[in-house]
């Protein structure tokens, strides 16, 4: 697996301005980011459609509902922590309550967010956003996936957050690949453990399966790119195949992607299940590499997940047995 030539970010603007060109509805609305996000060609492209309204995110958020309201398809930008936690009551009684088609994207989630620091590392923005009633909540794993979601997410009747990784990702799909939005990707079949992956964890994963193959544990390998509406019919079907799930997530494992598969597992056909991911804790100045192994998100930490859930399912563990994340 290689990474990408192209930051991820100018993927996104040349989505921006493709579909601009095709629809003149297409706006973009700013918070004094468009250095970071790469959307100051938009504006020169079209200074007419770009509104930049300052470090004002949750004016942001209401002069795109307003916009929506009139028939515009206004695309949000700021960092992950101001997309989610510093507008949640905008974007949910302006955007969602009101069932407006506002589309927002929140850069750097994670640990992605590096030397920004704890400030600008959102943890818990896909648990804010997917508690939202009405919101679609996707993050891409690379180029590919993202133009192949573009068209579906602009058109999308209702509000859509998009979790963005700014900078290079590891390429992952063709381009000619098959997408649905909502709708998982099984990466490899196995027999012996599922294991279910989104945004930069999906490399990682892949790598988790390789060494777990090494061990003669067959894994299947899901990437759900949307955390919500969730792929349940996909995971259940795993689910009673391998009989054990692991998630892997650049989140908290505090109502994210590890959540959404437990609510669904549980409801419908309990397995044993081990989460992957920031384990209840506030982000901090740090390189990526450096942060997935503080915050234990490398592939042998995802092995070690699999191993647990496979030694439950045979009997072999219990849950009493495994430290609270909650």
């Amino acid at each position: 697996m290689e990474l990408e030539n192209r930051w991820l970010r100018e993927t996104y603007v040349d989505l921006l301005l493709e579909y601009a060109q095709k629809d003149e509805r297409l706006v973009l609305v700013e918070a004094d980011l468009m250095l970071a996000a790469g959307t100051k060609r938009f504006a020169e492209k079209y200074p007419e459609r770009t509104f930049d309204v300052g470090i004002a995110e949750a004016n942001m958020i209401g002069v795109a509902a307003g916009m929506a309201a009139m028939g515009k398809i206004p695309f949000t930008h700021t960092f992950t922590p101001f997309s989610t936690r510093r507008v949640c009551d905008q974007v949910t009684l302006s955007v969602a309550y009101a069932k407006l088609n506002v589309k927002m994207m929140g850069s750097d989630p994670g640990v992605t967010a590096e030397l920004n620091g704890g400030t600008h590392m959102s943890m818990e923005d896909v648990a804010i956003m997917r508690n939202i009633p009405g919101m679609t909540v996707f993050e891409p794993t690379d180029s590919a996936q993202l133009k192949k979601a573009f068209p579906q997410i602009m058109y999308h009747d209702g509000p859509v957050y998009i979790r963005l990784l700014r900078r290079n990702a590891v390429r992952i799909f063709e381009d000619d690949c098959e997408f649905q939005l909502g709708k998982g990707i099984v990466l490899k079949t196995g027999r012996d453990v599922t294991l279910v992956a989104s945004g930069i964890m999906v490399a990682e994963t892949m790598e988790a399966g390789r060494l777990l193959n090494e061990k003669g544990i067959d894994a299947e390998i899901i990437n759900i790119h949307t955390v919500k509406p969730l792929d349940t019919e996909l995971l259940l079907e795993s689910a009673r195949k391998t009989g054990a799930v692991v998630t892997a997530e650049n989140h908290t494992v505090i109502n994210g992607l590890g959540s959404a598969v437990a609510d669904c597992l549980s409801e419908h056909f309990p397995v044993p299940l081990q989460k992957v991911g920031v384990k209840d804790h506030f982000g901090e100045v740090g390189l990526t590499e450096f942060l997935k192994e503080k915050y234990g998100l490398k592939a042998r930490n995802i092995v070690e997940a699999a191993e647990k859930a496979i030694a439950m399912k045979d009997g072999r563990g219990s849950n009493a047995e495994q430290k609270s994340d909650c």
